[in-house]
């Protein structure tokens, strides 16, 4: 447990029929903090950050965001405006620039103008160092490129919380250095990252603390050079092995 948490979850639990995908999981994350939840494919790991901005509804449990209780009752745009997500297909809208992109969510949801959008746009694109390819569409852009838009576009709503779920699939090194530059920077701004991610040494590099989730349960949670050198459970052990 960590004192003032940004994020508690507890006995949190989620099923798709008689299956149950996340079996009662807590923990607490901290300011800021950089969480990287490593574990097998099918361990429960993307869907606990979409029970997070409720894309995908908790079953039981409790999960509270800045003091923010996330229910069914909650105000889903606040929420998703206040806890953004960057998928691991970018998601981004293929006859809208780079910049309309990043500017779609804050002209719907927070009613900017136009040019105070684009001026919060462009701020961000030059963040994550891609200013210079706003013009361009989706498919002018490389992997590497669009993922950074996709950053830029949660980054856009100003949120306190950024969610990814495999940001570095199909990236070349460059590209993954320059995903883990950004995350540090979130930090350094106090915005508080998960990041799911089958890349150890990507997870290695960017986490304050590893979660290792499997069959639906957190295994342990452990600061990154602790995990990764004397991990407690068989099971971490064993994926490791397989891993590294």
């Amino acid at each position: 447990m960590v004192a003032d948490p940004i994020i508690s979850v507890r006995d949190l639990r989620k099923s798709y029929g008689t299956f149950e995908v996340l079996r009662g999981l807590s923990f607490d994350v901290a300011r800021g903090e950089r969480i990287a939840i490593l574990g097998p494919s099918g361990s429960g790991k993307s869907t606990l950050i979409r029970c997070f901005n409720r894309i995908e509804p908790h079953d039981s449990g409790t999960l509270h965001i800045d003091g923010t209780v996330v229910d069914a009752r909650c105000d889903l745009a606040r929420l998703r405006a206040e806890v953004g997500i960057v998928f691991q297909n970018y998601n981004l809208f293929p006859h809208l620039s780079a910049v309309e992109n990043c500017m779609l969510a804050p002209r719907l949801v927070r009613g900017m103008t136009r040019h105070a959008a684009r001026d919060g746009a462009m701020r961000r694109l030059a963040q994550v160092g891609i200013a210079e390819q706003a013009a361009k569409y989706p498919i002018q852009l490389s992997g590497g490129q669009q993922q950074r838009v996709a950053i830029a576009r949660a980054l856009c709503m100003d949120p306190r919380v950024v969610l990814f779920d495999e940001p570095t699939a199909a990236l070349d090194p460059e590209a993954v250095a320059g995903v883990a530059a950004i995350i540090d920077a979130l930090a350094r701004d106090g915005i508080t990252t998960l990041c799911v991610t089958h890349e150890m040494g990507f997870a290695r590099r960017i986490a304050d603390r590893i979660v290792f989730m499997d069959d639906g349960q957190i295994m342990e949670i452990a600061p990154p050079e602790t995990f990764f050198t004397s991990a407690v459970t068989e099971r971490a052990r064993a994926f490791l092995a397989r891993m590294v």
